[in-house]
């Protein structure tokens, strides 16, 4: 069996965010052969072209961490009906300098928690934009809105309603299809 390393984005900069409990339930429920790195944001400073000639040092080690990824994972909250600013950010730096796009051909797949009823649906269909431009390939289904209700998953990432685990099990578990998918079909750089 291949083992994937699979770079993972928080959308939120909050260490409380529902979104990293949530990241924390995915890493438990996936397939042994996934193996999961948290890629940092938070330090990254706002994406600036006159950079792109000298790249700063949190910009390249973002760009080394998605190239050491096999797929990538965004785990977002909704701020707004979009995406967080320095996860846009952090995919402006990381699709640049021109011709340097991080994300081509790279495997990926959207999923997120809000405590309203539709999730993150009108964030996600944002990113999906965002992420099609950028030549991402994506897994679309399933897709997943998670309402996050107090209790649902614990601190560590333990799901308490077995509905819910069995959904996220299978959602992660079809994500590792989907890389496996996408490794076979298109040559990575």
């Amino acid at each position: 069996m291949t083992t994937y390393s699979v770079g993972y984005f928080i959308g939120s900069l909050s260490r409380r965010s529902i979104n990293r409990v949530l990241s924390r339930a995915l890493i438990r429920l996936a397939p042994a052969e996934l193996e999961f790195r948290e890629i940092p944001i938070a330090d990254l400073p706002l994406y600036n072209h006159d950079l792109d000639e000298d790249y700063p040092p949190q910009a390249r080690a973002l760009k080394d961490a998605i190239a050491a990824s096999d797929a990538i994972m965004f785990v977002t909250p909704e701020y707004n009906r979009s995406i967080p600013g320095a996860l846009k950010n952090a995919i402006d730096w990381a699709s640049r300098p021109w011709g340097q796009n991080s994300f081509a051909r790279k495997p990926t797949a959207v999923i997120g928690a809000s405590p309203g009823a539709i999730g993150t649906a009108v964030a996600q269909q944002s990113l999906r934009a965002v992420l099609a431009f950028c030549n991402a390939p994506q897994m679309t289904s399933p897709e997943a809105y998670i309402q996050m209700r107090p209790g649902l998953i614990g601190e560590s990432g333990e799901v308490t309603d077995p509905s819910t685990e069995a959904f996220l099990r299978d959602w992660v578990s079809e994500f590792h299809v989907f890389i496996t998918r996408v490794h076979a079909v298109l040559p990575q750089d």
